[in-house]
């Protein structure tokens, strides 16, 4: 998969028919909480503009760490 922007990546795998978003999650990390992470299925999420949505909640990019395949391999994480 082609290294890009996090939100490139992102719609490659729900909307590019050779994916499964069902086999991807993202790792982000939990506002105000450094070191605090929660694992989203990639299935939940809707993409947006500036953010990315989950049920309600509005999440901007910058919070996500990696994107992971089910089998632990990592597509795509952010640069420190």
């Amino acid at each position: 998969m082609r290294k890009g922007f996090v939100k490139e990546v992102l719609s490659k795998i729900k909307y590019d028919p050779r994916e499964s978003e069902e086999d991807y999650y993202i790792v982000i990390e939990h506002r105000g909480a450094y070191g605090n992470v929660k694992k989203i299925p990639v299935k939940y999420i809707e993409l947006g503009h500036g953010y990315f949505f989950v049920e309600d909640a509005q999440i901007p990019y910058h919070r996500i760490l990696r994107v992971v395949r089910k089998d632990g391999r990592v597509v795509w994480k952010r640069r420190h």
